[in-house]
């Protein structure tokens, strides 16, 4: 049995003049959690609908288990779409609500209420069966189409923003409960936001979209400490970009003239190239540089200083008569304050040399 489960070759969807998709290969492995992230616009939730079987890609294919699905409709699919309103049938209760995709299948009253009742047990709403959708708050709505979902033990669960409307507390909640329950499954689940925050806590791997085409891929970590791109950097949360002109290059390390002076790290490009450095706010470090792996970069002046709970975030002034706007994520028991001046520094392996 292969490990690959959703295969896209070549996925294309045009709108008229418009690529909404535009040539996507990607691999979904048994058992994955994978996130399509992206800003809005970008064909995430296209790809998503695609592997569903609710849109008809322009050209290429779509292979589920080992079959090409690609204009096969979506109740004859191993998928099943849980949608951003949920798609509740208000007229019926929790218990049918769950049991309606089996009741298609036409699975036996007995047998689907059972598998109803199991479903429920699993998504943590044991006894929830007889209430009305009216009775439930927004978390549990959420949970009833999950549990509807995996009550018809679909191959891949594909999941479109569902966390969109709730509030922080509850999202949160559900970014933990849909890990686990995930995982307690062993199922494959593709899941669409615009929420880097979201996509960090919840994928085994993410793949960021940008105008219809795959950005970067990989695992959370990776994507966000060493993007691939430019664009990845700037959307993965805060970064500082420097800008550059590369003027040496050999052995695999390069040195860089930037707004910060000149910048020493693994890299390659070629001289004369303009090239684009990233660093994040919490890899930006006070003090000097002290040892071979250290950048100095010089003295900065304290902005402006925003207490966040979990750290301070600053702003400063850096480089050559302080004209360059850096982000610093500094611990908590760090007394900054506004107009204070210091140096900083970053290791090295930190900094991450941009392609466009």
């Amino acid at each position: 049995m292969s490990d690959s489960l959703v295969e896209l070759k070549g996925v294309t969807k045009e709108y008229g003049a418009i690529k909404a998709v535009d040539n996507v290969n990607m691999n979904v492995s048994r058992g994955e959690f994978l996130v399509l992230l992206g800003p809005s616009g970008s064909g995430k939730t296209t790809i998503l609908s695609m592997m569903g079987g609710f849109t008809a890609p322009t050209s290429g294919q779509l292979i589920i288990d080992g079959e090409d699905v690609t204009e096969v409709p979506p109740a004859s699919r191993p998928t099943v779409t849980v949608f951003q309103d949920y798609a509740l049938f208000p007229h019926m209760t929790v218990r049918e609500n769950v049991s309606f995709g089996l009741a298609m299948r036409k699975v036996s009253k007995s047998v689907r209420y059972k598998l109803a009742e199991e479903s429920l047990e699993t998504v943590g709403l044991t006894g929830f069966g007889d209430r009305g959708i009216h009775q439930l708050s927004g978390g549990q709505r959420q949970r009833v189409a999950l549990a509807r979902a995996i009550a018809v033990e679909p191959s891949v669960l594909l999941l479109d923003e569902p966390l969109g409307a709730l509030d922080l507390k509850i999202r949160r909640q559900m970014q933990e409960e849909l890990v686990h329950l995930q995982k307690s499954l062993g199922a494959t689940f593709v899941h669409v936001t615009h929420d880097q925050e979201e996509a960090m806590s919840i994928a085994d791997n993410i793949a960021l979209i940008n105008q219809g085409r795959i950005e970067d891929y990989g695992p959370p970590d990776r994507v966000y400490l060493r993007p691939a791109t430019l664009f990845a950097a700037k959307f993965m949360g805060d970064s500082n970009i420097f800008e550059g002109i590369a003027v040496s290059c050999e052995d695999n390390r390069i040195r860089v003239d930037t707004q910060m002076g000149q910048l020493a790290f693994t890299g390659e490009a070629e001289t004369g190239a303009t090239v684009h450095v990233s660093l994040r706010p919490e890899q930006i470090r006070l003090g000097n540089a002290e040892g071979d792996n250290m950048i100095p970069l010089g003295e900065i002046k304290v902005s402006e200083v925003i207490f966040q709970g979990t750290h301070r975030l600053c702003h400063v002034r850096a480089g050559k008569g302080l004209e360059v706007e850096l982000l610093l994520r500094l611990p908590q028991d760090h007394a900054v304050s506004k107009g204070d001046t210091m140096n900083i520094h970053a290791r090295q392996s930190d900094a991450v040399l941009l392609r466009d």
